[in-house]
């Protein structure tokens, strides 16, 4: 790693150091109000985010990525798959089952001026390294007056995957977008997943980066804008993945799908519900969000995670807050359970939230169905 840092590279006919060309490269991204339909071909979630990291790496010589099984494994879930061969073991380092440690020296290396990839096998692991990502990275811009940037990316699958157990299946979304410094990002698609981790890696400040260990190997139609190697996608912007006029629906990662689902269900019943994407958790699209229950005049937010001081919650308060007079309807708040997730597949089904539950919810923003107590 220490050649990484002293060696030079040309840069615009001069040589300058690593350190030098880190204040210098920070590319713009592409409007993410663009739309991007027609479709080239389909890639996986995984493929999406192992090009963005590739190109990246190829781009940047700073770029860096580190964590458990990344290289010889090719990456737990191969996310990193080939990137050791092509990139070598200073690029691409193993570490020991030492997240404390290696992130910690990701952070470090921040300091310098290098851009790490921290990958966590899951952010459920990240609880050994938190003091690392919460103090020293999302803190030091701030206690230094700006004179220090942390241009680091925490990345790995968070939320439930199946049959793990609650010390596995934990969504740190409002965990991190609760603390000043950081920006957490949570893509849902393809066209997300690269857009979102080029932007991550551009970014100057400490950006957590939350996946989905279910959606690496869904399959999205990406456009040919998107396979552009200057791709990259707005931190802070969400997306209507859905336009609609009758009750809207906020989700992010996994979440989005169910309720697309949801939505076509609803069109069924005469209900036309809009879907926001939110893409980024922190900074939130709180104006996006409030322009469309504007329009629609209901809400119902859709999470994994626990329900109390949630992403759905803070969503709840920015439309009371700025949209009151607007809401025809009580707001409906979709989470996962209050309790440890468990273990057994049924008891795992009934705490998370599923597409009828996210039917149900926006049915009765509408008065189109009995309430909550009679159906209890």
């Amino acid at each position: 790693m220490l050649g990484i840092l002293r060696q030079k590279v040309s840069f615009g006919g001069s040589h300058i150091s690593i350190v030098e060309q880190s204040f210098l490269r920070i590319r713009p991204a592409v409007n993410a109000s663009r739309g991007y339909t027609s479709a080239a071909k389909e890639m996986t979630v995984r493929d999406a985010l192992n090009s963005a990291l590739d190109e990246e790496m190829s781009a940047d010589p700073k770029v860096f990525l580190m964590g458990e099984e990344v290289g010889e494994y090719q990456g737990a879930y191969k996310i990193s798959k080939g990137l050791l061969d092509k990139y070598g073991p200073e690029r691409v380092v193993d570490t020991p089952i030492t997240e404390a440690g290696f992130t910690g020296i990701g952070v470090g290396a921040a300091y310098y001026g290098l851009r790490p990839v921290i990958e966590f096998m899951t952010f459920n692991f990240s609880m050994q390294a938190i003091d690392h990502i919460i103090n020293s990275a999302a803190k030091s811009n701030y206690m230094s007056a700006g004179q220090i940037s942390v241009p680091i990316v925490f990345r790995g699958p968070n939320g439930a995957a199946a049959g793990v157990g609650a010390q596995h299946s934990q969504c740190y979304a409002a965990w991190y977008a609760a603390c000043p410094g950081l920006k957490v990002l949570s893509p849902y698609s393809s066209e997300d997943a690269r857009g979102l981790l080029k932007a991550a890696i551009r970014d100057p400040d400490p950006v957590v980066f939350l996946e989905n260990e279910l959606l690496y190997g869904e399959s999205f139609p990406v456009a040919a804008e998107v396979l552009d190697s200057s791709f990259c996608l707005p931190i802070g912007k969400a997306k209507i993945e859905r336009e609609g006029k009758d009750v809207t629906i906020t989700a992010f990662s996994k979440m989005v799908g169910y309720a697309l689902k949801a939505a076509e269900i609803l069109a069924n019943e005469g209900i036309s519900a809009e879907v926001i994407n939110l893409r980024s958790i922190r900074p939130m699209d709180k104006a996006t969000i409030n322009a469309s229950v504007r329009k629609t005049n209901r809400l119902v937010t859709v999470e994994e995670g626990f329900p109390q001081h949630g992403v759905g919650a803070e969503i709840c308060t920015s439309v009371i807050e700025e949209s009151f007079e607007y809401l025809d309807a009580a707001v409906e708040r979709i989470a996962g359970a209050d309790v440890p997730m468990p273990y057994a597949a049924n008891l795992e089904r009934m705490a998370v939230p599923q597409i009828e539950d996210i039917v149900r919810a926006a049915k009765r923003t509408c008065y189109r169905s009995v309430p909550k107590a009679a159906t209890a």
